[in-house]
């Protein structure tokens, strides 16, 4: 047997949680040595008692784990050991490191990341703000970190891909799954220039119980971990509250106060979680580098506006607005304002989305 079967074999033996896995590695000095090593030998581990020492004693490989290192080298993927120098280094001080990770891309281990993530079922503010805040990351050399989930998470990869950025995606399942199954043109791209992982095996489907065990990846990956709309009940909290045991820097984007999406992000800000309005407010707070300055809500581009342009962008901000309720407030006709929608939206100063809804973009 090789050197990666084993790695593969110890995650199956049962008992042996994460911790329990690295602990053996280290004491004996790789897993194929904790196989090779005798009952006797094993008692002597901290932690291990005569069940687990029997059972690692005599432990034979299972089928499914030479089927599952078959699967990742008929794909063209990688497995990245906790001994690699592959491994982020980031990963390597949490409390419980997965030993090992499956690859599709490539991993920096040296990465400047920042991991971005919020609710599936995002406003167009939360987009609109995610794909911004993203993309001025990546233009500042960050990796994005988020996990290929709907709404904030696939704007946040989405965000540093459209700057030309890398960014990494951890899933909740094998990656022989493409969980949601629309992201599978997003899964391709994100490989293309940065990686998607995961700690499960190839073939594990997307079952609840992985994600939160996922999300103290997502966070230990990263130096910071920005939570843009969550409600009170949000998965999103589970990945602050991680990070910050982890000794991470905690980040929350606010939002309306009416607004339930953003009630989890403000209980954030009242614990005492760093308020986010742009880029700077990252790169000061984790003291990495200099920001440049980052442009006001005023700052639009250099361009002329006739008096109505200026009339209904004044109406719009970040929150969705319909189109009807609109003209009632400019006092123009729907027809009018419509077109004038249409020039401010090729000039990339507004934002629709379906239904009749207008934001103004964000700059």
């Amino acid at each position: 047997m090789e050197s990666l079967i084993h790695w593969l074999a110890l995650k199956t033996v049962p008992g042996v949680g994460n911790r329990m896995f690295l602990h053996l590695v280290m004491h004996f000095g790789g897993p194929e040595k904790v196989f090779d090593a005798s009952t006797d030998e094993l008692l002597k581990v901290e932690g291990v008692k005569s069940g687990m020492a029997s059972l690692i004693a005599g432990y034979e490989v299972p089928k499914k784990v030479e089927e599952d290192l078959a699967l990742v080298r008929n794909n063209g993927l990688r497995i990245v050991t906790f001994s690699d120098p592959d491994y982020p280094g980031l990963l390597r001080h949490i409390p419980d490191p997965p030993p090992l990770l499956y690859v599709c891309g490539r991993l920096r281990p040296d990465s400047l990341n920042i991991a971005i993530v919020g609710s599936r079922n995002a406003t167009s503010y939360g987009r609109t703000v995610t794909e911004r805040l993203s993309g001025d990351l990546a233009r500042r050399g960050f990796t994005v970190i988020s996990g290929m989930a709907r709404g904030i998470d696939s704007a946040a990869h989405t965000g540093a891909l459209a700057a030309n950025g890398k960014t990494v995606a951890v899933l909740g399942c094998g990656l022989g799954t493409i969980y949601p199954a629309e992201n599978k043109g997003l899964f391709h791209r994100i490989a293309e220039s940065g990686a998607v992982i995961s700690e499960f095996p190839f073939l594990t489907p997307p079952e609840p119980h992985n994600f939160p065990v996922r999300n103290r990846i997502i966070s230990g990956l990263a130096l910071g971990t920005v939570i843009v709309e969550a409600t009170n009940k949000s998965g999103s909290l589970i990945t602050a509250r991680l990070a910050a045991e982890q000794g991470r820097e905690v980040f929350a984007v606010p939002g309306s106060v009416s607004s339930f999406k953003s009630m989890g992000t403000h209980r954030l800000i009242k614990q005492g979680a760093k308020l986010v309005e742009n880029v700077n407010d990252i790169i000061e707070e984790l003291n990495v580098g200099q920001a440049a300055p980052s442009p006001g809500p005023e700052e639009a581009p250099d361009m002329p506006l006739t008096l109505e342009e200026k009339i209904i962008l004044n109406e719009l901000s970040p929150y969705p607005i319909h189109i009807d309720r609109l003209a009632r407030q400019v006092s123009l006709s729907p027809g009018r304002v419509s077109s004038l929608l249409l020039q401010l939206e090729l000039k990339g100063l507004v934002t629709q989305s379906p239904g009749k809804v207008f934001t103004r973009a964000e700059l």
